[in-house]
């Protein structure tokens, strides 16, 4: 394919190679939220990609490139490089043309005059007026645009500013390209994606996981995967690298595997220069960094240069938007404090003293103190501790207490209160909610106690009531208090209108709960973020409490993406908010972002969550695992359910652990089992009933009496069930609880229907009801039996075939290996339908004879065919027309 005569044009080889598009990577995960059919990228003219290296830019540009050659537009591609040959642009332009649409003569007239000084501009406004006169929608794609050099730049500008209305532009690249089109995207013509956007998602993650290793990779080491590389796509692929050269994945993403991630991250270091490696190995000491705090790590007055150099040149670094501060990426960080961890002792030690003056300096008291315990200064520690760890807490940091406590005698908390108070609340939330309490005893028995420090006391005693699953006691606490003024501190007003929230909501008053929250004075300043979080919790529960799921899905969706951004996926609130979430997803039938939501959260959920999280978050799991086919796991974890009520002393979680499990055998018609459990649960409720409030034991018999009913069912007693259901039912409604209250009707109507009464009436109700709230798994839930009558009562009433109306997905094993076609070609503006037809043939070895009897033509056109295909795609035999064709995209499903 010659470019131009006497070989004028830069060297063919060479920018054939540069216009020649990438072969899609083997594991090349579509994902479909950046595909073109997004809001965000439709009818866009210009498309920005801009992020560091390791990305995925030329992975995404794969996908649209497929994405596009599908829809029958014609792609060019460039590679750019730094040539500052101002010809080098307008040849590339060419050649990616006629190899990307099989027009070899396209541009000639073009490349011929280029031999002759051409105007700034002149070469491409005639590419440009070429592309606008051919009969084809083209884009093109210029991949690693930073390297373009500023003339080849200021051609781009030019050429984006004056493309055609049938060509449009994919750029990606490392560098800052957004001032080039700034009134394009003010006109709304372009769109840019960023870092942010490029990272997988969890859900994207295990998909790209279990598309590589299988289905042995289960939720929650994905999970870990996902939170150790960040949704960096080439830190995923050098994990999953790793693990096909031999190591286990669960080995590579464990807490105890260093060297694993060494290796990972020696690639992306290997081309640094030592002073850089230095620079990085010493500022690991910290967890974040500013400009001026590595000045004072390393001394260097050149520190944010560098900083700033390697922050853009490398993909280690995560950058705050609109923020001077940096982060390690975690893979990075752990490598890098390897190697730390290698210098003498005494220079760890200073670079720990330099970072607690900066950070002490900087009032950040909390980093201070652990930089000063590092450095072997304990009195300064505590000191510095007492004054940072209670606003830590305060703003939602409870593990950061928890750590001290670990390390802090009794004496120290006796010498610094403060130190006291912070603990006693990062314990009430917790497990260990009873040291809390005897904490607060300890911190009320000294003499100077205001009213003020009496209240705050009060809060963390009901606090730790609330986690001990005790509201009688909560309630108890916070009812001399209801109409007191707390304080003039902002922060006791605010966990004042929580407390009643939570009080209105344990006393089945969801409405009420929700109106104490929404008050016109609850809006909140900035450092009090925690307590706002808390109380979108306790909206978002009230609605689910409801029943009113659809209502509470965007607000904990909303709250749950803030928490995980500022506080990270496993803090124990941002659990809480994922537990609820999770069970919205599995009653709406969406299983795969349940299973994502609560993967790697529930052993969080089990230590430091409330006992209504814990119950939620357990009983989803159980109910995706035997969704998904897996009874014998979801029986397993609702044992385990059973032992963390006994360990954290939770009887409601036990008596709830019992129920479901009633409820799975239930639905095999396993009477003998269902007895023998509910005899544990009669048991329970009786032995603990007579310690307990009305609030308590009013859930408790709720649950109680599900269980009994599922029993009966069991036992096809249907007298029993519906004696149970009447028990259960006032106690939903007592207690406002929505899907409970649906759960019964069915039963009751189901029950009916077994005793030789009219329940279809009942039943229709309740079908109304869960599809106006969204509850498409209830009845599936509730009985296999029960769902396909129901369905038949839904037809017969409706006149309708119930296909049509939103059902739960069953079980449902894994698809079947489905038929592997033969090669297909893709819809394209490149090739005519004959072409395309004559092109498929070939790739299925078919001989000319017998395409034409294929296409009922003569030979000769199928020669005249192939003839124009050879010279569209530039080649000379039928091999190499297919080769050629496999890889411009044209052709799929060849192996």
């Amino acid at each position: 394919m010659a470019i131009s005569p006497g070989g004028a044009a830069p060297a063919i080889a060479e920018l054939v190679l540069k216009t020649t598009p990438p072969r899609a990577p083997r594991y090349l995960l579509v994902r479909p939220r950046l595909g073109l059919d997004d809001e965000q990228f439709r009818d866009r003219s210009v498309i920005l990609v801009q992020a560091p290296a390791g990305f995925g830019k030329t992975s995404l540009l794969a996908q649209w490139r497929h994405e596009y050659l599908a829809r029958g537009w014609a792609v060019a591609w460039i590679s750019a490089d730094g040539s500052p040959d101002p010809q080098r642009m307008l040849h590339s332009l060419v050649l990616a043309v006629r190899m990307g649409c099989g027009r070899p003569q396209f541009g000639a007239t073009l490349i011929e005059s280029a031999s002759v000084a051409l105007g700034e501009y002149e070469g491409v406004t005639a590419w440009l007026s070429e592309i606008a006169q051919a009969s084809l929608s083209m884009v093109l794609m210029i991949d690693e645009a930073e390297r373009l050099h500023p003339s080849s730049q200021a051609a781009l500008n030019y050429l984006l500013h004056n493309a055609p209305p049938n060509l449009r532009v994919v750029a990606a690249g490392r560098g800052e390209l957004d001032p080039m089109v700034a009134d394009l995207r003010a006109y709304g013509q372009c769109t840019s994606v960023g870092v942010e956007t490029l990272r997988f998602t969890l859900e994207e993650t295990i998909t790209l996981v279990r598309n590589r290793i299988g289905a042995k990779a289960d939720p929650d080491t994905c999970a870990r995967l996902h939170e150790m590389t960040e949704g960096w796509p080439l830190g995923l692929q050098l994990v999953l690298a790793a693990m096909e050269r031999g190591s286990d994945l669960r080995s590579v993403v464990g807490a105890h595997s260093p060297e694993s991630r060494n290796q990972l991250v020696e690639a992306l270091t290997a081309k640094l220069a030592a002073e850089d490696v230095a620079f990085l190995t010493r500022v690991a000491v910290v967890d974040q960094l500013h400009p001026d705090l590595c000045i004072a790590l390393t001394g260097d007055e050149e520190a944010p240069q560098r900083l700033a150099r390697l922050a853009r040149e490398t993909p280690i670094f995560v950058v705050g938007e609109d923020s001077d501060w940096y982060r390690l990426h975690m893979l990075a960080c752990d490598a890098l404090r390897l190697r730390l961890a290698e210098l003498p002792e005494q220079e760890r030690a200073d670079l720990h003293s330099r970072a607690q003056d900066w950070f002490a300096a900087h009032g950040m008291l909390t980093q201070a103190a652990r930089h000063a315990r590092e450095a072997g200064r304990e009195g300064v520690a505590v000191e510095l501790a007492q004054k940072g760890l209670y606003e830590a807490v305060i703003q939602g940091h409870m593990g950061t207490m928890r750590e001290w406590l670990d390390v802090l005698p009794e004496s120290v908390l006796d010498q610094h209160p403060q130190l006291r108070l912070a603990a006693a609340w990062s314990l009430a939330v917790s497990e260990r909610h009873e040291e809390a309490e005897r904490m607060v005893g300890l911190i009320l028995s000294r003499p100077d106690v205001n009213l003020a420090l009496r209240y705050e006391c009060v809060l963390i005693a009901s606090g730790a009531a609330y986690y001990a699953d005790d509201p009688d006691r909560c309630v108890g606490m916070l009812a001399p208090w209801k109409d007191a003024a707390p304080g003039t501190e902002h922060k006791f007003r605010s966990m004042h209108v929580n407390r009643l929230a939570m009080v209105a909501l344990l006393q089945g008053d969801p409405a009420g709960a929700r109106r104490l929250c929404s008050a016109p004075d609850t809006e909140l300043p900035r450092e009090l973020d925690y307590s706002a979080r808390w109380r979108e919790f306790i909206i978002g529960l009230s609605f689910l409490w409801e029943g009113q799921i659809r209502l509470a899905e965007d607000g904990l969706r909303s709250a749950l993406g803030s928490m995980d951004a500022k506080f990270g996926r496993r803090h124990p609130l941002s659990c809480m908010f994922a537990a609820l979430l999770a069970s919205i997803a599995y009653e709406c039938d969406r299983l795969d972002e349940a299973v994502a939501l609560l993967a790697n959260r529930l052993d969080v959920l089990e230590r430091v969550a409330a006992p209504e999280a814990i119950l939620v978050g357990y009983r989803t799991a159980t109910r995706l695992a035997a969704a998904q086919g897996e009874e014998h796991r979801a029986l397993d974890m609702l044992e385990a359910t059973f032992a963390i009520g006994v360990a954290r002393r939770l009887p409601r979680l036990c008596i709830a652990s019992l129920g479901e499990q009633v409820r799975m055998h239930a639905s095999r018609f396993r009477r003998e089992t269902c007895s023998a459990l509910i005899a544990r649960i009669d048991e329970l409720v009786a032995s603990e009933s007579p310690r307990r409030g009305p609030l308590w034991r009013r859930n408790v018999e709720m649950l109680s009496a599900m269980a009994h009913a599922y029993a009966a069912m069991a036992s096809q007693d249907w007298p029993g069930v519906l004696e149970a259901v009447s028990r259960a039912a006032p106690l939903a409604e007592q207690a406002k609880l929505g899907r409970f209250h649906i759960e019964c009707m069915a039963l009751r109507a189901f029950a009916l229907d077994r005793n030789g009464e009219d329940g279809r009436t009942l039943m229709i109700e309740a079908m109304s009801l869960a599809k106006t709230y969204g509850f498409v798994r209830l009845f599936a839930d509730t009985h296999p039996v029960l769902t396909d009558w129901a369905y038949r009562v839904m037809e017969d009433a409706s006149g309708e075939s119930a296909a049509g109306t939103a059902s739960p997905s069953r079980v449902i094993p894994p698809p079947a290996e489905q038929r592997q076609g033969g090669p297909r070609v893709m819809p394209s503006m490149v090739l005519t339908p004959k072409e395309r037809e004559v092109l498929e043939f070939l790739a299925r070895n078919l001989s000319n004879k017998e395409i034409a009897q294929a296409m009922a033509v003569g030979e000769a056109t199928v020669k005249w065919h192939l003839k124009n295909l050879f010279g569209k795609l530039g080649v000379g035999t039928r091999r190499h027309v297919v080769h050629r064709a496999q890889l411009l995209g044209l052709i799929q499903g060849l192996e």
